[in-house]
């Protein structure tokens, strides 16, 4: 079985600065495409940043310039750095990957439980 799961999150002020975390566990072959998503009350998830296994990024245009993924393939992990945050950055962060499982050998997305960023003053 796979798991994510996410570390991080909390209460900042506008203008704050967070760090994500996301580390993986379970039978894992592989990895592709790692990201982390968003879901604020009452809207759809939607997506914050992506980054594929040879490092290439996708932002989403609201946090593009502030918010920063990187990943380490060593031990399979990501980070969101989230710089001068705004109070509609308020949201449950999920981290997400698709994963090559070595209990099943096929690939399949799994999601973490999810991490409450809140931005407040």
């Amino acid at each position: 079985q796979v798991q994510l799961v996410e570390s991080g999150g909390g209460l900042v002020q506008p203008g704050g600065f967070l760090r994500l975390s996301c580390a993986t566990s379970g039978s894992i072959v592989s990895i592709d495409v790692m990201g982390w998503y968003r879901q604020s009350p009452g809207k759809q998830r939607e997506l914050v940043a992506t980054i594929t296994r040879g490092g290439i990024t996708n932002y989403a245009d609201s946090v593009k310039g502030r918010f920063t993924i990187s990943r380490d393939n060593a031990i399979n992990t990501i980070d969101l750095i989230m710089n001068s945050l705004k109070p509609e950055d308020t949201a449950i962060y999920y981290c997400n990957a698709d994963v090559l499982s070595g209990g099943s050998m096929r690939w399949d997305t799994y999601w973490g439980q999810g991490t409450q960023v809140t931005v407040s003053s």
